[in-house]
This record gives C-alpha cells, structure tokens and sequence, in this order.
C-alpha cells in the first residue's frame, strides 16, 4: 500500500480515541474519567466553533436547524450509519440506530474504552456551536449498552426552517466538512492538548502508548497522514 492509498476512515478516529482513553484510564486511575470528560468537551468544543464560523461566512444565525446544516463528516459509505429525525417539533429530536464508531470499538475489543466518546460528545459540540443550546440524550447511548441513541435538541424546526435546512445543504454540499485524515489528527492533537494541561506528567505515557498500539493495529502511515490536518 502507497502513502497516497492509506486515507483514514472512522474506525481509525474511533480506534484512536479508545485507546487514548484507554491509557488515560490506566495512567490517571481515579482522575481518568473526568479527564475524559473534559478532553471530549473541549475536542467537541473546538468542532463546534468551526461549525458556527462556516454558519456565520454564509450568514446564517447559530440556530438549532443550521446546528444540523454545518455537519464537519459524513459516512465512509452508504449504510455505514442509519440516523434520521424523529419529530421536528416542539422540540428537534434524532435517532441514530446503527453507529460506525460503536461498530469500530466492538471489532476492536475496545467498547468499554470507546464508549466515553458518546457521553458527551453531541452536547459538546452543540454548545461549540452555540453555548446558548444543550442537547439531551434521552436514552442510554448504544455504546452503553441501549439500543439505540436518541437525542433532544431543544428547540423545535419549523417546516419553513425545515425548507431552508434542505435548500442550504444542497447549496453547501461537502464544502464545510473534513475527511478523517484531518479529523483523526484534530482528535490527536485536542486530545494531547487538554491531556497536558489536565493530566501533567502522564500525559507523554498516555500518548505513546496509544500512538504505539494504533501504528502497531494500522501501520503508522495512518498517523502521518492524519497529522497533515488542513
């Protein structure tokens, strides 16, 4: 395989986080879990604020319909995920039913380190976007063992910002996202910083050791391209 072959898909960002959470459950002990909370906020935060800044460039207000617009990735292929929206109103509520990063942590053995990313990461992005807004998981998410994730968004979608979501996705297309080169390497690089500043001196034992497994599971061509972040 050429270095211009090897493209990161999401099992890699999904690999890559469990085993960074892995090590830090394993280094922190009993500081790990807030860590991981504080790590997967500010990852979500930092997607979020570029959510918002490409709603802003286009001139759109940071509301809960363009929240849905300004989406930073899209599946690897067709039936990767099954996701859709339950009701509109008086509140936006979604569903996702099959998830590509749980299939990604069950094929690795790594759910019960995987499973922190889904704690909090649709809230954290959500308020990246616009800090005014919460979203609500209403059920045990899928990698904690429920059935299916489901989320309340707050506000309710009418049927003329319903219009206007679909008119503005067509106009956008794929120019707002990023392909998981870049967001595994967003993932690396958030994680490491939040690590440090949380977590100190375990920090480098935590990164290597995740580096160390992922280089060891998919070849470190997958690492160098992923630090080559847009």
């Amino acid at each position: 395989m050429t270095k211009e072959q090897v493209v990161c898909k999401i099992e890699h960002h999904a690999v890559l986080f469990a085993l960074l959470a892995k090590y830090t459950l394993n280094f922190a002990s009993d500081d790990g879990e807030d860590i991981l909370f504080k790590v997967v906020a500010n990852y979500g935060h930092e997607r979020g604020n570029r959510m918002a800044a490409n709603a802003q460039r286009f001139g759109d207000p940071l509301s809960t319909a363009n929240s849905q617009v300004y989406g930073e990735w899209k599946p690897d292929y067709e039936g990767q995920m099954d996701f859709g929206v339950m009701r509109y109103e008086p509140s936006l509520q979604t569903y996702i039913a099959k998830c590509a990063w749980c299939d990604a942590w069950q094929k690795h053995g790594l759910m019960d380190y995987g499973k922190y990313y889904c704690v909090n990461i649709d809230n954290a992005w959500y308020q990246g976007f616009n800090p005014e807004k919460v979203c609500t998981q209403l059920k045990k998410p899928m990698s904690w063992g429920g059935k299916r994730c489901e989320f309340d968004w707050e506000d309710a979608v009418s049927s003329e910002e319903q219009a206007a979501m679909k008119a503005r996705k067509e106009e956008i297309g794929t120019n707002c996202m990023h392909d998981f080169n870049f967001h595994t390497g967003h993932l690396l690089a958030s994680f490491r910083s939040t690590l440090e500043k949380e977590a100190g001196d375990i920090a480098e034992l935590v990164l290597n050791n995740a580096v160390n497994d992922f280089t060891e599971m998919f070849s470190e061509e997958y690492l160098t391209v992923s630090s080559r972040r847009r």
